[in-house]
């Protein structure tokens, strides 16, 4: 469980609003968001009330007073070996993983996920491993399977590569929900994407009722409820705001005035979902005490 580092009295458990650096990357002229260097993105995320950033520069987040937390791949043994102690001298609050490439066997998958666990137990560091496509966790059975063999994962809740990728609405999405319950209780980080099933990241509204948006809601109350089953004091979930651009295939281009450009502004979409992920955290919190 990560300690709140904002803050060392005994608060009550609570959640911490970040951003992906990459949320900033490739804003399109029309975004109100940032478009400097690296300074003057720091400098917007935390003006913008972001606590803290994925992949930030660990110098200005320093500055800044802004949290820093770390992602990797490992598709082998020994792939984190030489990153965690430089996480841990930067001082990385807790890492993201993809896991695998997603076409390993169950005894492979095994061996990654023991190297995982081991490793963050060494280094006395949170490593979450990410519900993600291309990766191990691609498949709910299969990632609810090794919550069986290993009930000690703990995740990173990036549910729109579930939500599109498996067509969660296809079969009940009430029924998916209630199968993949033991990861929700799980979740310790969140990415922050809404999909909908033909589309891994679109545009919402501030008072958009599309069913798609619900189910995110209701997946990210559900981990804040998990979360908050065994938190103590002290302890925070962080949600990180991931809407990702059009060069590696996550935001939709549609045509305007003859030219092609991005559906939405996704500085401004961010700063929406903060409000959506406060909103969802008082319900959870409120159901729970």
């Amino acid at each position: 469980m990560i300690k709140n580092t904002n803050d060392g009295s005994a608060n009550e458990p609570s959640l911490r609003i970040d951003i992906n650096y990459g949320n900033c990357d490739g804003l399109p002229g029309f975004s109100a968001g940032p478009k400097g260097d690296d300074r003057k993105k720091h400098e917007a995320i935390f003006d913008a009330g972001f606590k803290g950033v994925q992949d930030g520069n660990p110098g200005l987040c320093k500055e800044l007073g802004l949290e820093l937390t770390a992602h990797a791949r490992v598709n082998e043994v020994g792939d984190l070996d030489e990153l965690l102690p430089y996480w841990k001298d930067m001082g990385y609050n807790c890492a993201t993983i993809h896991l695998g490439w997603g076409m390993e066997s169950d005894s492979q998958i095994d061996i990654l996920v023991a190297y995982i666990l081991k490793s963050a137990q060494k280094f006395d560091f949170p490593i979450y491993i990410e519900t993600h496509r291309a990766t191990v966790t691609q498949d709910m059975y299969r990632t609810v399977e090794m919550v069986k063999r290993f009930p000690e994962i703990r995740f990173n809740g990036d549910f729109s590569h579930w939500y599109t990728g498996q067509e969660m609405v296809y079969g009940g999405f009430e029924n998916k929900l209630e199968f993949i319950a033991p990861v929700l209780e799980r979740v310790r980080f969140l990415h922050g994407r809404i999909g909908n099933p033909g589309s891994i990241q679109v545009s919402v509204n501030p008072n958009d009722n599309e069913s798609f948006v619900d189910h995110f809601k209701d997946m990210w109350t559900q981990s804040f409820q998990g979360f908050l089953k065994t938190a103590v004091p002290g302890d925070y979930i962080c949600f990180a705001v991931e809407l990702l651009q059009s060069e590696i295939f996550y935001a939709r281009m549609f045509e305007s005035n003859g030219s092609y450009r991005e559906e939405g502004d996704r500085w401004q979409q961010a700063l929406l979902y903060k409000e959506i992920i406060q909103q969802c955290w008082e319900r959870a919190y409120s159901m729970q005490f």
